[in-house]
């Protein structure tokens, strides 16, 4: 008796692998073949974009995003062949997503945030910009955040999605910046010769920019002085050094030509009371 349950076993066995070998071997070789060809299309991708040099922080996502996509569909396709239900597989995969995904809300706004400023590029790395009240340079370009060098040479991270919504002030894009400064003069000088001082100060640094030419005009008549804004053009790199060096030049050159920079006082009158 248990002979002839050893044999019955057997030739079950033997007709199970007989039936299911050409499947296994089917989905190992679309296994085989189908992560090959996600690694040969990941390639192409690359070389691709290395090609028509787009953002360096662009290339790894898209070669990532490719790569996983393709190896997904492999699976997909591996499980159909062996004969499990795939519409059963992929409900359960997008419950499981659904899950995920609301679990996860605020990493997936940054996921497409960071997606958006990739294909958009409002600003790249390198370029100084102003997002979420923070002022820095463009260090990296991540999936979910971007990384900021403050002036104070901080790092700041902030995340894509309210990034991406917000309003996003680029310093670099247009390849130069204003420089704005307002000096006070005392009434009693001459304005015209004071105005001419100061342009002759931004005219005289090699890092101004001649086209748009500095302006240097009266704004404001103000309460012990008259205000003249100071607005020369400059590279970006170049911001600090030229509002550092104008301050301190303009000062100096209206001393020699006798204009005072008049401060705030107050007179106090002293009444005797008998």
């Amino acid at each position: 008796m248990a002979i002839e349950n050893l044999d019955k076993y057997t030739d079950t066995a033997v007709q199970l692998a007989m039936g299911y070998a050409p499947k296994i071997v089917l989905a190992l070789v679309t296994l085989i073949v189908g992560f090959w060809l996600a690694g040969a299309v990941a390639k192409m991708v690359r070389a691709g974009a290395e090609r028509r040099q787009l953002d360096p922080t662009l290339t790894p996502f898209l070669v990532s995003l490719v790569t996983w996509s393709l190896r997904a569909a492999v699976l997909i396709s591996v499980a159909a062949i062996v004969g499990i239900q795939t519409t059963s597989f992929v409900a359960v995969l997008g419950a499981a997503g659904l899950a995920v995904g609301l679990a996860l809300q605020g990493s997936l706004s940054n996921f497409a945030g960071g997606t958006l400023l990739l294909i958009f590029r409002p600003y790249r790395v390198g370029d100084v910009i102003e997002a979420q009240g923070q002022i820095g340079k463009v260090k990296e370009i991540q999936i979910f955040t971007t990384v900021l060098l403050s002036a104070q040479n901080r790092r700041v991270v902030l995340p894509n999605g309210p990034v991406a919504n917000g309003t996003i002030i680029n310093y670099t894009a247009e390849g130069m910046s204003r420089v704005d400064m307002t000096i006070g003069v005392a009434y009693d000088c001459d304005i015209e010769h004071a105005r001419q001082v100061l342009l002759d100060v931004v005219t005289a640094d090699g890092r101004v920019l001649t086209d748009p030419a500095p302006v240097v005009a009266v704004s404001e008549l103000a309460d012990s002085a008259v205000n003249l804004v100071v607005r020369p053009y400059a590279r970006p790199e170049d911001y600090w050094g030229v509002y550092f060096d104008t301050l301190k030049n303009a000062k100096l050159a209206l001393d020699r030509a006798g204009i005072s920079i008049p401060f705030p006082q107050r007179d106090v009158h002293l009444h005797r009371v008998s």
